[in-house]
């Protein structure tokens, strides 16, 4: 996760990469929490997806906290199926990176989560997140329902003027319906474990800003 000179925009049916229609080859255990990355999951529990540019520290976040049952990491709102993390980079998939958390909404809730993308990221920053450069760090909240939809765009909304007195940019996240959700690689899997790279590179971390809305905190 390094700067890169990579398209600034989404290419076109058309011009994205094919991919293959064998999806990645991953283990199922969570290497910190212990539980299955690919499920069955428990039936109360829900799924949620952001981009934060960088996966591996946005992945960190949210596995701290209580309620969340699994993350991974992996490749959403794009083109290409099964796409590789080289053709990811290469920005001619479509897609960013994303982190899938599995959470008890009886223990967490969706605002709660929320709150944590958006304070502990650059959302005004387009297709970019630091100096890490390209359409796969655009910020981004995918739902899996219409409730999430709603409720992801409400958070903006609230957290907006926020961001304004702060001295930022317009929003730039990008709220849509979850489509594909494809894993990364195995590597990229819970990556700053402390029994994988403790000290790994990781631009996550608060922003100053507070969104209000939930009241979870990362440890």
């Amino acid at each position: 996760m390094f700067l890169r000179r990579m398209p600034a925009e989404l290419p076109t049916p058309d011009r994205a990469l094919p991919g293959r229609p064998i999806a990645m080859p991953i283990g199922d255990r969570h290497e910190v929490l212990g539980s299955s990355l690919k499920g069955p999951f428990p039936a109360v529990a829900q799924v949620a997806v952001f981009g934060m540019g960088c996966f591996w520290g946005a992945e960190r976040l949210f596995w701290t906290l209580p309620g969340v049952l699994t993350t991974s990491v992996g490749y959403a709102g794009g083109i290409t199926p099964n796409p590789t993390y080289e053709e990811v980079c290469s920005g001619m998939t479509g897609h960013t990176e994303v982190v899938q958390v599995v959470y008890d909404p009886t223990v967490i809730s969706y605002e709660d989560l929320l709150k944590v993308f958006w304070e502990n990221h650059d959302p005004t920053q387009g297709m970019r997140q630091g100096n890490d450069v390209g359409t796969q760090y655009r910020s981004a909240i995918y739902a899996s329902t219409d409730e999430q939809l709603a409720t992801a765009a409400a958070s903006r909304d609230a957290f907006a003027p926020i961001v304004t007195r702060a001295g930022k940019g317009e929003i730039t996240t990008e709220i849509a319906r979850l489509g594909d959700y494809y894993f990364a690689e195995d590597y990229h899997q819970q990556y700053l474990a402390p029994t994988k790279n403790p000290n790994g590179y990781c631009n996550h971390g608060p922003n100053g800003m507070t969104c209000p809305i939930g009241v979870a905190k990362t440890a």
